[in-house]
């Protein structure tokens, strides 16, 4: 006698194992959720910014922990570390718009990220946030405000920085490290039968 269960049970297998092979869910519309996390950073960037732009004179200083750490406050007329500060002001819209260009695409490429992908998604909505609160300022004021300090004593200075440089460090960071260790476990698994 024919078994004619034996058609549907490899019917069944080759289903599954198209399953298994099918993308991951996107995040779509529940990417507001990293949205809003990047207005959070962002926010807390622009009330920090605003405090020490108000209550400091420009390179003022407070010892939080000295001799390795305080409160500075700079402008920044250039990108990362002062880069291209001493050029003739038009850094300023060039830095706006490549700003503008990689949080636009950064927000697009939220709604594309697995859902279960929330290092990657925390990654990117940091560097969204951070390029964004950056931005406001550039456009505002023409410099973006820093005013954390990292150095030792007077032998070594590291370039001052802000909240919204924090949150690209750690988002670049987050996002390799999903990229080095997370993606592949992401991959579908594949039918070894």
């Amino acid at each position: 006698m024919p078994n004619h269960g034996t058609g549907h049970g490899n019917r069944d297998l080759s289903m599954g194992a198209a399953n298994s092979a099918a993308p991951l869910a996107k995040n779509g519309s529940s990417a507001l959720v990293w949205y809003a996390i990047a207005g959070v950073v962002m926010a807390i960037d622009q009330v920090t910014k605003l405090y020490f732009e108000h209550n400091f004179q420009l390179y003022q200083t407070l010892d939080v922990l000295a001799p390795i750490f305080n409160f500075t406050l700079a402008h920044n007329y250039g990108a990362a570390f002062s880069f291209l500060a001493d050029k003739g002001g038009w850094q300023k819209w060039l830095f706006s718009g490549l700003a503008l260009l990689v949080s636009v695409v950064l927000g697009w490429y939220l709604t594309h990220v697995p859902r279960i992908a929330r290092v990657l998604s925390t990654g990117l909505a940091l560097v969204m946030a951070g390029a964004l609160g950056n931005l406001i300022d550039r456009v505002r004021l023409g410099y973006v405000i820093d005013f954390l300090h990292v150095h030792y004593g007077n032998v070594w200075h590291f370039p001052i920085f802000n909240i919204a440089d924090v949150a690209i460090n750690i988002g670049v960071a987050l996002i390799l490290f999903d990229a080095f260790f997370l993606e592949k476990k992401r991959q579908p698994l594949q039918s070894s039968s």
